[in-house]
């Protein structure tokens, strides 16, 4: 009998872009490792028509590309006509395990004014997490490892169950970076803080690092902004994994200001994965 978890699809945006091909790739993989069917989702807002057939010929060329990529994957095709692609895709996360997107690096008023901006409202509002591939995946590293931010909110210990869950199903390490960004109008002793934080951060990884014992795991506490520092670490990483606080705003006003960030600063695909509580 297939498990309800493992019956949810991962769901990938397609759109007429080539350069969506790393999405696919990634959402591909994915879904072959968890056993899990991969749902191509087009959406054409009545507003903005494309000439007849570009959607049909958008899904059938990205399922024919699988196909020869990853035989044998289960792949549905969806082609929605009513809504905005966020709008659909956000309502197709509900049931979803993942949602995988590729990035057009729109900047910050494109993102608001474009009928294109899909990955930060998508970041901000979907039901589950949220991959944007911001390019192929990195092979430098003879050891695969995901970056995850902690900070010890609900929404980190959500990124960092989804990190170590990931870093599973693809033999990868864990790296848990705790980044304390020092505030101007507090006068603190440093040395005690940043071994609070690190006291912090190995009560936080304790739990999920002894449901996954074979994923090694790193505890990194420093000092910075928290955007710069996971950018960094994420270099050559292949995702870095940030948790996204309560409810999103469905422009991405409310995503966050880390993994808004990370968006335009990451070397690596970005995941975003709402807090318990995130509707």
């Amino acid at each position: 009998m297939t498990s309800p978890s493992r019956s949810r699809p991962v769901v990938v945006g397609v759109d007429t872009r080539d350069s969506a091909q790393s999405a696919l790739a990634w959402a591909a993989d994915e879904a072959e490792r968890r056993g899990a069917q991969l749902r191509l989702v087009h959406a054409e807002p009545p507003t903005h028509r494309r000439p007849q057939g570009t959607g049909h010929r958008a899904l059938d060329e990205a399922a024919a590309f699988l196909s020869r990529r990853n035989p044998g994957l289960d792949i549905a095709l969806v082609l929605e006509d009513e809504g905005s692609p966020a709008r659909v895709l956000c309502h197709h996360s509900r049931g979803a395990r993942l949602i995988v997107l590729g990035s057009r690096r729109l900047n910050r008023i494109e993102e608001f004014l474009s009928a294109n901006s899909v990955a930060v409202p998508v970041s901000a509002q979907a039901a589950c997490p949220v991959v944007v591939v911001l390019a192929p995946e990195s092979a430098a590293e003879p050891t695969p490892y995901l970056v995850v931010g902690v900070d010890g909110s609900p929404a980190s210990h959500a990124a960092l169950a989804h990190a170590f869950e990931t870093a599973a199903t693809r033999d990868a390490d864990v790296l848990a970076l705790w980044v304390w960004q020092p505030s101007l109008l507090e006068s603190t002793d440093e040395v005690v803080v940043l071994q609070k934080c690190r006291r912090l951060l190995f009560e936080a990884v304790t739990e999920h690092a002894a449901t996954y014992p074979d994923v090694a795991v790193t505890r990194q506490v420093v000092r910075g902004h928290p955007v710069e520092e996971l950018a960094k670490a994420s270099e050559d990483a292949l995702a870095v994994v940030v948790g996204r606080r309560g409810r999103g705003g469905f422009t991405g006003m409310r995503l966050g200001s880390v993994p808004h960030g990370l968006l335009h600063r990451a070397h690596c695909p970005v995941i975003t994965v709402p807090a318990p509580d995130a509707d």
